[in-house]
């Protein structure tokens, strides 16, 4: 289960498709050093996008 405190990169390691997920919701900054360091709550915020439906869709996807 993914959540808010981990970072992108923690997430595209588990599964690189996720990224897909990300570029859906608009962050397409997904190779920039930031992802490495910044958590998905703090990302969500910069970019202005809803974390829980962000946080949603990438469970849903990983569970399928």
């Amino acid at each position: 289960m993914f959540t808010k405190d981990m970072t992108i990169n923690e997430v595209l390691h588990a599964n690189r498709a996720l990224a897909g997920v990300f570029m859906q919701h608009g962050m397409m900054c997904i190779g920039c050093p930031s992802a490495t360091m910044e958590s998905i709550e703090q990302a969500a915020a910069v970019h202005g996008i809803n974390l829980e439906l962000l946080l949603k869709d990438l469970n849903e996807f990983e569970e399928k």
